[in-house]
């Protein structure tokens, strides 16, 4: 019990995952159950320590985005549970060292447990009604959650505004999401997601949708945030170099599996999976007299509809032996001081 309490970090967590799984019916009938699923995420296991930032990386359809969702509640698992230990003291009645399973929040709680995590979504253009003003957009957690009066409400509005760079706050509040940029309204999304004091946010390439001067930017104001508001973040990205950037450690996804997960710079120094190796064999370099291997990797993605039991990376492993083949996926063990491999051949 005791080392389910802590991190892989050895600090307490906030965040424990263990056996996350969501499996997705490829077919509905009327009159039968479905026989054929998509396993978006399959035995996902980590630890979030205070304060830290782990980064989600992996190939379109690995399920990142789903770990997210399934972290803060918009989906509900298939099987596996999430402990969380808010600060939140109602939140974690009958629980030792007020930690709550995510399987059994409800009613008021789940009132309380929107309070303390949130998410920060991909597309700037979408997440947000473009009918409603900024400032209806950033005060509507605040009403949800009866925080404070009207008045109330605008000054706290007013000062997430400046602190997500929008200045002077008082120009934006009464205009909608069609008068602003890409970069300020994914600030008015950060707004939105920070202007209850969270103590977990997902961040969902929160940057994939903007151009480099306005991903820049918005990547030093999550920066800066998680200094002031000590905020916990799972941020989920393809882009290797900005996890580099936002991140305290990396968990690198493959078809719903966790394949390695370390320090940022441990594993971007010394990656030991055959797929986290082929992964940044793939990062451009910016030199063009400087030619690189191709990935060695083969074939293209496999197809997460009812895969076999044996390693998610078996078919497009340059490694792979007859062992790999005729054995269930391998579990992620530590190879080194905080460095895990879910590989046989490693």
């Amino acid at each position: 019990m005791e080392n389910a309490r802590r991190s892989e970090t050895g600090q307490e967590f906030l965040v424990a995952v263990d056996g996350l799984t969501k499996k997705f019916p490829v077919a509905r009938n009327l009159f039968r159950k479905p026989s054929s699923f998509i396993h978006a995420v399959d035995g996902v296991s980590f630890r979030l320590a205070r304060g830290e930032s782990l980064g989600v990386v992996g190939e379109s359809g690995c399920g990142k985005t789903t770990v997210g969702k399934l972290l803060v509640k918009l989906l509900e698992p298939t099987e596996g549970d999430i402990l969380f230990r808010f600060p939140d003291a109602s939140m974690g009645k009958g629980y030792p060292e007020s930690a709550v399973s995510a399987s059994t929040i409800s009613g008021r709680q789940l009132r309380a447990f929107r309070r303390q995590a949130q998410m920060i979504f991909q597309d700037p253009y979408e997440s947000m009604n473009p009918r409603r003003t900024i400032y209806d957009t950033i005060a509507e957690p605040l009403s949800v959650q009866g925080i404070g009066g009207v008045l109330d409400r605008m000054d706290q509005v007013t000062d997430i505004l400046t602190l997500v760079g929008l200045t002077p706050a008082t120009t934006f509040l009464f205009r909608y999401p069609h008068e602003l940029s890409g970069g300020q309204r994914q600030r008015v999304a950060i707004a939105r997601a920070l202007v209850i004091e969270p103590s977990f946010v997902v961040a969902d390439e929160p940057t994939s949708m903007l151009d480099v001067s306005s991903r820049t930017g918005i990547m030093s104001l999550m920066q800066e945030l998680v200094q002031k508001l000590e905020i916990t973040y799972l941020y989920v990205t393809h882009d290797l170099a900005v996890a580099r950037y936002m991140c305290d450690r990396i968990a690198v996804m493959y078809l719903g599996k966790i394949v390695e997960l370390a320090d940022t710079e441990e594993l971007l120094r010394n990656p030991l999976h055959p797929y986290t190796k082929a992964l940044l064999s793939a990062v451009p370099v910016p030199n063009p007299s400087r030619r690189r291997a191709r990935p060695d990797i083969l074939g293209d993605v496999t197809v997460p509809i009812d895969p076999p039991a044996r390693c998610r990376f078996y078919d497009r492993c340059p490694i792979a032996t007859e062992f790999c083949r005729n054995s269930p996926h391998p579990p992620t063990d530590e190879k080194a001081a905080g460095h895990l491999v879910a590989c046989y051949e490693v």
